[in-house]
């Protein structure tokens, strides 16, 4: 059995036990008369929840692997529509499009592959909140996700790519600043009520986190000698859209839209095909992990 699976498992038996125990305390405090928590025979009680998805994340296309069950991994281009993110440093390109780009070839390349399922949270121009392409994750049951950016820096000599993974705690300021504006400014903390809800989702995010970080690594070690990286290319913050996708999750910074060579290595279909082909590596890597 897998780590995650089991330590999924662990997060569902103390949610029962949990919720057992709050079963009790209800009824405890119900007795002396009192009909709260029971039903009156014959009565019907009624429930439900209803999703407003909006039409981009209910549509989304899922590429099959060649054999049925294999993991899936969503990949999500940042930016897009009315979000254009940062410009590039010759004028001739803009993060949403380069990171649509770098989307599909990965897609293509896996697919070619056929070792994993596949989807992107965005095939098109379309503008998406962080909530969107956490939910589209969380739909298709995604066992992996990949969001892929391209950094912006007012120094133009910054360059490099950065794995970030999911923690409570930003490895640094300038980490802490990123995952700050991408969340757009909105802090991302634990439930602190005490709830069994915030319990579970305290445990939860604490098994992400360290899947998110294994992620991180692989897809960094693949990376080295491929892509120029960052000084300590593995970083780590909150970034709301790796918590919220419920799967092991990497922000992927490819390069600087402000640095000129980051922006043409980005916009060569060849040094591309290199960074995609890296990539995929690891995804299948990882994928064959989550499976054993």
């Amino acid at each position: 059995m897998a780590p995650r699976t089991r330590a999924r498992l662990a997060i569902i038996a103390t949610a029962i036990l949990l919720l057992a125990g709050a079963g009790w305390l209800v009824l405890g405090r119900a007795q002396g008369g009192a009909t709260l928590g029971r039903a009156v025979a014959g009565e019907a009680r009624e429930g439900g929840l209803s999703l407003a998805l909006s039409p981009a994340v209910a549509n989304v296309r899922v590429i099959e692997a060649r054999v049925p069950g294999r993991p899936l991994v969503v990949i999500d281009p940042g930016h897009g529509g009315r979000d254009p993110g940062a410009p590039g440093a010759s004028g001739r390109a803009i993060e949403k499009d380069v990171t649509l780009v770098l989307a599909r070839d990965l897609r293509d390349e896996l697919a070619r592959g056929g070792r994993v399922r596949i989807a992107l949270t965005r095939d098109g121009d379309a503008t998406l909140t962080l909530e969107d392409r956490a939910a589209i994750a969380r739909r298709l049951g995604a066992d992996l996700f990949l969001a892929i950016h391209a950094d912006s820096a007012p120094n133009a000599n910054a360059r490099g790519a950065t794995f970030y993974s999911l923690s409570e705690v930003a490895s640094d300021g300038d980490a802490a600043l990123l995952a700050a504006r991408q969340n757009g400014e909105e802090a991302v903390a634990t439930e602190a009520d005490g709830s069994v809800r915030a319990l579970l989702a305290d445990l939860a995010t604490r098994d992400e986190m360290a899947a998110s970080a294994d992620f991180a690594v692989r897809l960094l070690r693949e990376a080295k000698g491929v892509v120029p990286l960052r000084p300590e290319p593995h970083r780590f913050a909150a970034f709301r859209v790796l918590r919220r996708s419920d799967a092991p999750a990497v922000l992927f910074e490819a390069g600087y839209m402000s640095n000129s060579e980051d922006e043409a290595m980005l916009l060569d279909p060849a040094q591309r095909q290199r960074i995609v082909k890296a990539l995929a590596r690891a995804i299948e890597a990882q994928a064959a992990v989550s499976v054993r």
